[in-house]
């Protein structure tokens, strides 16, 4: 009987040594909460940067590209006035040789 009660009673804290009260629970909840929430800043934290890294490398490019452009557009602007000041220097010269033409046609009728 003394055996009986003896195995009783180390069943019984046994069994209140593995219960899990309430608060720790808890507790266990928060902290699994807490490794989870640290994996997922972490996770977010590298996915950041690596969107920092395209963002950073893409606004280098895109500089880079819009400074060529201006050159490139510079250089356009400067062959415009190029051409057009030679259109308007071929467009007097043709003035004259049709002034000369229609004084030669002029001349060659009053002969």
């Amino acid at each position: 009987m003394q055996l009986r009660s003896a195995l009783a009673m180390a069943l019984l804290a046994l069994g209140c040594a593995e219960k899990v009260t309430p608060v720790q629970k808890v507790l266990q909840l928060m902290e699994g909460m807490l490794a989870k929430g640290k994996e997922e800043k972490h996770g977010e934290q590298v996915q950041f940067a690596a969107y920092k890294q395209f963002c950073d490398d893409t606004t280098v490019e895109k500089k880079r590209a819009i400074e060529e452009a201006n050159s490139k557009i510079d250089m356009l602007k400067a062959d415009i006035e190029k051409y057009i000041a030679t259109a308007a220097r071929l467009t007097k010269e043709i003035a004259e040789h049709d002034e000369d033409i229609s004084v030669w046609n002029g001349d060659q009728k009053a002969a």
